[in-house]
């Protein structure tokens, strides 16, 4: 599940407005459940102001009632949050500050490791554009001085799943381009050892 737009304030009406337990709140929210008791102690958020996911349609009352009668159950979003968050995680996702910055050390990461992917899957993978791989390929990226690769799977700006589908088609696609010029190899020897026969 994908945390609810304003996740720190959601976790603030929660533990103000509900008897959920921490875990609940702390599962609904993806926020730690240590942080989740700091919140109700008054040690952390208590300069933000609590957001109602009844009023912002995440949440309906018979599912927090539901949930504050069975401390083992989770809390489920509304159908229609489900559908904006699916919505959401397909298009493209917001990127921290830090990951924007990460950018060119991601690209740099993964011209060095995998040099047979095509401009067009790294510009996927990492939501990049082909100039700025260029500028990177041939140092003259303006931090091309103080660049050091990351690996965008650790730094959250792709999946493994998509990078190894993109190394995938890449392999596919060189092993593909190989293919006729092994065949034209074998049909050269052919006629080599047929002219030596003769």
């Amino acid at each position: 599940m994908t945390a609810p737009l304003m996740p720190r304030a959601t976790a603030v009406w929660l533990v103000e407005n509900t008897t959920l337990t921490f875990r609940q709140i702390s599962d609904f929210c993806e926020i730690h459940e240590l942080e989740i008791q700091a919140i109700a102690d008054g040690d952390v958020a208590s300069n933000i102001m609590g957001l109602s996911p009844i009023d912002n349609n995440q949440l309906t009352w018979e599912e927090i009632h539901r949930c504050e009668a069975d401390a083992s159950a989770n809390l489920v979003a509304n159908p229609l949050e489900r559908n904006v968050k699916e919505k959401n995680a397909k298009a493209k996702k917001i990127l921290s500050p830090s990951q924007r910055n990460d950018k060119p050390a991601a690209i740099a990461w993964v011209i060095k490791n995998y040099p047979m992917l095509a401009d067009s899957q790294i510009c996927k993978l990492i939501g990049t554009t082909k100039p700025t791989i260029d500028a990177i390929r041939n140092g003259t990226h303006r931090e091309s001085a103080t660049l050091r690769p990351k690996n965008p799977v650790i730094i959250g700006l792709t999946t493994e799943k998509d990078l190894d589908k993109a190394i995938a088609l890449a392999q596919a696609r060189l092993e593909k381009a190989s293919a006729p010029k092994k065949a034209k190899k074998k049909t050269a020897a052919k006629k080599t050892s047929k002219k030596a026969a003769k």
